[in-house]
């Protein structure tokens, strides 16, 4: 098996790093949606977050290894995986204590303020506003994992499967506990983020040399 050999496995140690930090991310920005919510309510926004970053996973693996494939399109996701490392960046140099504690809280079902209604003295919102900041706030986070599984897997399928049902299993299972376990250990997100950085200039790099393969190729026909 692929996974077996040193390639595959380093490419296995990657997607998990990376699943770990952005599971955790995933995590913090559901719940923090769901914080400004009626205790009995925040369950049901939680799950809507949950099944929507899981419907959308599977959609953007199904696609985006085919796009990888097309020419230019690699150069063009490591340049926004890029851009998803410098969010990342200026989010853990920000900080935002308050907000990752409601956003926890909530997520276990629990309130700063003990009154059993919202999280955190988080604003107040209906559950429609909850829900479709969760699933519009899913359609960016799901596309920088899959984007940035995929990079780190590539040529690798079975890495790739493997680092799927991993990122599932982990928003939908722990993802309390690894928003806790990022926020009390901020290394673990700093590590994270170098990872990604690494495969978001390993895809810039190949997706440039292909570009320019593809270029030269087209110039000698032309000629």
């Amino acid at each position: 098996m692929e996974i077996l050999t040193y390639p595959g496995l380093m490419a296995l140690l990657q997607v998990v790093a990376i699943d770990l930090v952005l599971a955790g991310d995933n995590a913090v920005v559901i719940g923090l949606a769901a914080a400004g919510l009626p205790r009995d309510q925040r369950n049901r926004a939680i799950l809507v977050g949950i099944l929507a970053a899981t419907v959308l996973r599977i959609f953007f693996a199904a696609i985006t290894t085919q796009l990888l494939a097309l020419t230019g399109l690699l150069l063009a996701g490591g340049i926004l995986l890029l851009w998803v490392c410098w969010k990342m960046w200026r989010e853990l140099r920000e900080g935002h204590d308050v907000e990752e504690q409601a956003a926890t809280e909530a997520l276990a079902g629990e309130d700063l303020n003990a009154d059993g209604r919202v999280a955190g003295g988080a604003p107040r919102k209906t559950f429609a506003q909850a829900a479709t900041q969760i699933v519009v706030a899913d359609v960016s986070m799901s596309l920088d994992n899959v984007l940035a599984v995929a990079g780190a897997a590539r040529d690798h399928f079975t890495v790739l499967i493997i680092g799927l049902v991993l990122s599932i299993a982990l928003m939908g299972l722990a993802s309390t506990f690894i928003a806790r376990l990022i926020g009390r250990y901020r290394w673990i997100a700093y590590v994270g983020l170098l990872i990604i950085l690494y495969v978001a200039l390993k895809m810039i790099w190949e997706g440039w040399h292909e570009v320019e393969a593809d270029v030269l190729t087209f110039v000698s026909a032309s000629l």
